[in-house]
């Protein structure tokens, strides 16, 4: 594991590289557009000074980080490396045929690892003649604040490689979760309803983007609200997850996209990077003011928290992952104020299946049904933790 290939030079591409340099090993970054690679170099080395500066890195540590990685850009350069990560294009015939193509150049021993947010980490291995060496590993932007890194073992992975992974990214400063190979993971799975239900809301007319926010932000002590968070995190991108998670679930509807999600990714309104999303980004755009009423604020917070916490307890039920990494990913890998399992503790089970239960019939849709492990530990009396 002295050399780490990376794949891709954009903005999660680059980060994990440093990531890497900075826990000691040799990495390679290959893309295929020089400009790109040109531009990663640069920003390396902007981003080394900055950390200097701040005084996180000595200039004698920066330098070694800086000299330790290698832009390149023929991938025949990886033939001894021990992990390569992909952080490309979300498409999955792509990624195929570059992990095809990597088998002919790296060793038996070397792993091949998918940085995907949202694809199915066996759909990926399946292109390969030695599917047990594939794995995912999940990391959040950017790649060097974000502590979480999701780790998913395919279905063909070998135990030793899910084993031998995750030791190496715990020895790079990350916390760690094992999770299922099922679409969204954990993270992109459970947020999902953070988005949707908020979106829902705004097109039913209950309250505007602005207090929705408000709402989140004030009484669930979120960082940043819904729409915020969406715009920072770009439009294209969230619209692209929340589809993709929603076909491969094959059409569940918790996790249906809407149409003014659509409708701003159509229009190419992207968040903060394209100065339009939500809100408007331009110099002296207009900023509303949120409705702070209460009733209506305390309202939206827990019709949103109650969806989250539902799809967690989902995720435990369907054995997506274990209680303790459930809660782990929420607060290290969105920051959330405390895991889901948790708040659906202090809050209050019944709390949680009356809340789903007064939705669910006045909606009549699937989407508010609640999960059975929850009708099941109220039955039996139990809690989390």
């Amino acid at each position: 594991m002295k050399q780490i290939g990376i794949i891709g030079s954009g903005a999660m591409g680059s980060g994990i590289a440093q990531v890497a340099a900075t826990a000691g090993h040799q990495v390679f970054v290959y893309d295929t557009n020089k400009a790109a690679l040109d531009k990663a170099k640069i920003n390396l080395e902007t981003t080394l000074k900055k950390l200097v500066e701040k005084q996180k890195h000595t200039d004698e540590t920066a330098s070694e980080i800086f000299q330790r990685t290698h832009f390149i850009s023929d991938i025949k350069e990886f033939k001894n490396c021990g992990l390569v990560i992909e952080a490309i294009v979300e498409n999955l015939e792509i990624k195929q045929k570059l992990f095809i193509e990597l088998e002919t150049i790296v060793s038996e021993d070397c792993i091949l690892a998918s940085n995907t947010s949202s694809l199915s980490i066996t759909s990926i291995a399946s292109a390969c003649k030695d599917p047990k060496r594939v794995i995912g590993i999940h990391f959040f932007n950017p790649a060097p604040v974000m502590p979480l890194v999701e780790i998913i073992p395919a279905l063909t992975t070998a135990p030793n490689i899910t084993e031998k992974t995750k030791k190496l990214i715990d020895t790079w400063g990350k916390v760690t979760v094992l999770t299922k190979d099922t679409p969204g993971f954990i993270v992109n799975r459970v947020a999902r309803s953070y988005y949707g239900e908020a979106i829902r809301i705004y097109e039913e007319g209950i309250a505007d983007f602005v207090t929705i926010d408000w709402a989140m932000k004030t009484f669930g002590e979120f960082k940043m609200g819904p729409f915020e968070l969406m715009d920072f995190i770009g439009n294209d991108i969230n619209y692209k997850v929340t589809e993709s998670v929603w076909e491969q679930f094959f059409y569940e509807p918790r996790f249906k996209p809407s149409l003014t999600q659509k409708r701003l990714y159509e229009a190419k309104w992207y968040g903060r990077k394209t100065g339009r999303g939500y809100y408007n980004y331009a110099e002296g755009a207009f900023i509303p003011e949120p409705d702070k009423d209460e009733v209506t604020g305390r309202y939206i917070f827990k019709r949103i928290l109650v969806m989250l916490i539902n799809e967690a307890i989902d995720s435990l039920y369907l054995k997506i992952a274990s209680k303790d990494d459930l809660d782990l990913a929420i607060t290290k890998g969105v920051n959330y104020p405390k895991g889901l399992l948790k708040w659906a503790d202090d809050l209050g089970l019944q709390s949680v299946l009356d809340t789903l239960n007064e939705l669910y019939i006045e909606y009549a849709e699937d989407r508010y049904r609640p999960s059975v492990l929850l009708k099941q530990m109220l039955r039996e009396g139990k809690t989390f933790y």
